[in-house]
């Protein structure tokens, strides 16, 4: 969009409140109930949906910078709001592919439903690739799912858990099927994130026991493991792209938190300010190398999926990598930021203390270092013999 304008969205006044919310959210481990309610006021969770159903009609590329903006202002807040842009990104991806399954989506984003991420589970590395959770088929075409998945951001405010089970009794079983639960009995939420950082997404354990997903919210039902399905390209994209979005957002801000503290600290020894001394002044050039690589590729690669550009095999490479990426050059700026400021950035009511801690929670999200290598080996080198 050529007029897009991303402080229009989010204005340097409604960051500022939510970046001082923040530090008090990590502190007393508590969701940010305020910023989502400011958010869904300005429209943010229907920015996927199109124009002529009332939403924001943008694109992954605008929403990744809108995603970068947000996490330098409050991490959590924008980790947690990711997983249902995720949601609202996978119906964009589908829809321009012809694909109208999460249709409803859309329609609900822009009626204030809180959709949550419901993928992981405890051992299960074959991610989107299969599942522990049960999903057993009813004879009205429902679905009763039955499992635990982890890791369930918003989880005190979704009110529908997008999720995939496996359906081993239906005739052309296996199959994977993703579906769409409500808030309900038969869905408990553990009380259990105490975590290092990110504490803000209460991210919980979900368990489901028996939980319906109705017919029409039954979207997709695929062979397990790699598949070309349009449903895994679509999860597997923006979740990369939104995700490397968000720790993007974070070393951008430990970027210039490292160069508003070192135009103000002087040393004792030259009386002149740090910016002025070369080894500092090499870690913020270390700092900004670093993170100038990011927007461009993610833009890139965000309007390559808004354009249905094909890169064949290498998408899944690409991903992975920008994920990859993002992920570790943000704890790498971070890192310099801490040097650059000192021993006060130790404290824990340091913004780049809880930073620190926050930018750790990347290392854990799939593509995890181990996965996005094998991924990129398998791109370049072909699969390992048996």
């Amino acid at each position: 969009m050529t007029d897009f304008d991303p402080a229009s969205y989010l204005p340097d006044d409604l960051l500022e409140r939510f970046r001082t919310r923040a530090a008090t959210h990590d502190r007393e481990n508590t969701f940010p109930d305020a910023d989502l309610a400011e958010l869904k006021a300005a429209g943010y969770l229907a920015i996927l949906a199109p124009a002529d159903m009332g939403g924001g009609g943008l694109g992954l590329a605008e929403a990744s910078v809108l995603q970068q903006r947000l996490a330098g202002a409050a991490p959590a807040t924008a980790l947690a709001v990711n997983m249902h842009l995720v949601w609202t990104g996978v119906a964009k991806v589908l829809a321009d592919r012809g694909i109208d399954a999460l249709r409803f989506v859309h329609e609900g984003a822009v009626a204030g439903e809180v959709f949550a991420f419901g993928i992981s589970e405890a051992g299960n590395d074959l991610v989107l690739f299969g599942s522990d959770t049960d999903a057993a088929p009813r004879p009205d075409g429902s679905y009763a799912f039955t499992g635990t998945k982890i890791f369930t951001s918003l989880a005190p405010v979704w009110t529908q858990l997008g999720m995939h089970g496996l359906d081993t009794t239906s005739a052309d079983a296996p199959k994977l099927v993703y579906g769409f639960v409500p808030r309900g009995d038969a869905v408990v939420t553990r009380d259990d994130w105490d975590t290092l950082g990110m504490r803000g997404t209460q991210s919980r354990t979900t368990e489901l026991r028996g939980a319906v997903a109705p017919a029409d919210r039954v979207v997709r039902r695929v062979d397990p493991g790699p598949n070309p399905d349009p449903i895994v390209f679509g999860i597997f994209s923006v979740f990369e792209l939104l995700l490397a979005s968000v720790y993007t957002g974070i070393a951008r801000r430990a970027l210039d938190l490292g160069v508003e503290t070192a135009g103000r600290r002087r040393s004792k020894k030259t009386g002149k300010a740090y910016s002025q001394d070369p080894d500092i002044r090499w870690r913020i050039a270390e700092m900004a190398l670093a993170y100038d690589a990011l927007p461009p590729e993610l833009a890139a690669l965000s309007r390559d999926v808004d354009g249905l550009v094909n890169h064949g095999p290498r998408w899944f490479s690409l991903l992975a990598g920008v994920k990859h990426r993002a992920v570790t050059t943000a704890k790498r700026v971070v890192d310099e930021a801490m040097l650059v400021a000192g021993g006060s950035s130790y404290f824990s009511a340091n913004e780049l203390s809880r930073l620190y801690r926050d930018v750790l929670a990347g290392l854990f999200h799939p593509s995890d270092p181990e996965s996005a290598h094998s991924t990129v080996a398998t791109a370049w080198l072909g699969p390992v013999e048996d």
